[in-house]
């Protein structure tokens, strides 16, 4: 076995948010996006790449048809702090969004300026309505007035991997979300 695998469990402090904490969360969301959006055209929208394992659980979860698509958009620089500046990097190109009721997923939010922008972006490019969901909270760090419409958990101020979450690109393929310990990111 690979020994950079083996020492991803070893860098992170502790368990944040567990396996069944995560599937119930998920479901839960799923109930409430399925029951909301039941009489909608309902249109995914996974933001790249942190996102990615949320919206494949949630969308086999949902109890109503969908489509799905994907942005990458960044506000991170190097390391752990946001550079406060949207970056599109693969942006929605799609002829239909006049008939779309969008529900952007992601990962966590925690300044709030990359979802607030994209509910505005999506707006403007002429979709049928936009919403968001998070599957993770970090409240105290909001810089924007804005709150998602679906949140997973509130969680504390602390930088977390896994459950698609990252660090430098690594830690993605947790099955659950962790503190990293900063050591790793302190360096």
């Amino acid at each position: 076995m690979n020994s950079d695998y083996i020492k991803r469990d070893t860098d992170v402090e502790s368990i944040l948010v567990s396996q069944e904490e995560l599937s119930d969360i998920v479901s839960r969301i799923a109930a409430e996006v399925s029951s909301d959006y039941e009489d909608k055209n309902l249109l995914l929208l996974c933001i790249l790449k942190g996102s990615i394992v949320f919206m494949g659980d949630l969308m086999k979860k949902l109890t109503i048809p969908c489509e799905i698509d994907c942005m990458k958009v960044s506000s991170y620089g190097k390391g752990t702090e946001s550079g406060g500046r949207i970056n599109i990097l693969l942006d929605l190109h799609r002829s239909d969004l006049s008939e779309k009721d969008i529900l952007i997923v992601e990962d966590i939010i925690d300044s709030g300026k990359t979802l607030s922008y994209l509910v505005n972006y999506l707006k403007i490019n002429g979709a049928r309505s936009v919403k968001a969901v998070a599957l993770l909270d970090k409240p105290s760090r909001r810089e924007v007035e804005y709150t998602p419409d679906y949140v997973g958990r509130e969680i504390p101020d602390e930088f977390v991997i896994g459950y698609g979450l990252d660090y430098a690109e690594q830690y993605r393929s947790l099955p659950y979300v962790g503190i990293l310990k900063r050591s790793v990111y302190e360096k």
